[in-house]
């Protein structure tokens, strides 16, 4: 017979968020400043998005929890209030940094400190997050949305880098793909799983709408290994599906992936299964396979402090921008 007891997770302490050492604060956060275009494929990209403005086409930007890690809230939120992308996809650890930045101006917690008594992710405040997903999965909300309303609306005191408050408050969906039992607010007590399913594949079914209009459009992903091409194959697999019905085709569009993996200059070839780096998704699901009808790709190793600031330089400052207004 399996077992069918459960964790009894009443038995767990939670601790405050002010008795957290954060590693990172709100100097992590940087300002807005044009930096050298060093690699010529995000002007490549900068020309596509802007092209895909004018055909009205999606631009969608996908990317890890490091995005914020590294502090580039700042550079996201901008293109947001340009409407140069129309959807920003995270993962659940996402929302857990930007939650916390505005909340407290301090994220991240040292896992081997914390761990060692069991205190790693109990934390009170971040608990609140699981009471905003259950009011969302009962009203048919999104997951992102919802929480970038409670940070907007309740006026935290860091509101102004959070970017899924952006997204809420310039109407620009923020969405969030969670892997139950990934993200440290799992293990509260307070957390439904099941209403992290409802809200979260609402976000997916949004993010799926959006893709829909992807011909001749951008998908980016910054640093995003199984999330971002995963959730971007299922739902392009979606919209293709429909577009097959109708005699269309979704096969010339843009990708740029951005990541510290080291890859060939023929990336756009696909690994032979031998070579350990084939099982890196980003670079057969997004670089090569999905673009294969038509599209192009691009990859740039880097740092996203690095790298993220090209591509906004690109997109923002440089002259054929200023031109194209």
């Amino acid at each position: 017979m399996i077992p069918t007891t459960s964790f009894d997770r009443s038995r767990l302490i939670l601790c405050s968020l002010q008795e957290r050492n954060h590693l990172l604060d709100l100097d992590r956060i940087l300002h807005l400043e044009p930096r050298p275009v060093m690699n010529q494929a995000f002007r490549r990209v900068a020309r596509n998005i802007r092209r895909a403005r004018k055909v009205g086409a999606s631009v969608i930007l996908m990317a890890g929890a490091h995005l914020l890690r590294d502090g580039l809230q700042r550079y996201i939120i901008d293109l947001m209030e340009k409407h140069l992308i129309d959807c920003f996809a995270v993962n659940g650890a996402g929302v857990i940094h930007d939650f916390e930045f505005a909340l407290v101006g301090g994220t991240t917690e040292s896992v081997s400190e914390y761990i060692r008594d069991g205190r790693f992710g109990f934390w009170k405040e971040t608990g609140r997050i699981n009471d905003i997903v259950c009011e969302a999965a009962a009203k048919g909300k999104g997951l992102g949305e919802s929480v970038g309303k409670v940070i907007h609306d309740e006026r935290f005191p860091n509101r102004q880098i959070s970017v899924l408050a952006a997204g809420y408050r310039l109407g620009i969906p923020v969405t969030v793909h969670v892997g139950i039992g990934q993200d440290i607010v799992h293990q509260l007590p307070n957390c439904d799983g099941g209403a992290y399913g409802a809200a979260s594949y609402t976000d997916f079914l949004r993010l799926a709408n959006i893709l829909e209009r992807v011909e001749n459009g951008v998908v980016m992903n910054f640093g995003s290994a199984v999330m971002g091409p995963e959730v971007y194959l299922k739902a392009l697999s979606m919209v293709r599906n429909v577009a097959a019905r109708r005699d269309a085709s979704i096969a010339r569009f843009t990708t740029l992936v951005c990541d510290l993996v080291h890859l060939p200059n023929d990336y756009r070839k696909e690994a032979d299964p031998t070579d350990p780096a084939y099982y890196f998704r980003p670079w057969k699901t997004m670089l090569v396979r999905t673009v294969a009808q038509g599209g192009e790709s691009h990859y740039v190793r880097g740092r996203h402090k690095e790298t993220f600031p090209q591509l906004w330089t690109a997109l923002t400052q440089e002259d054929d921008y200023d031109r194209e207004r």
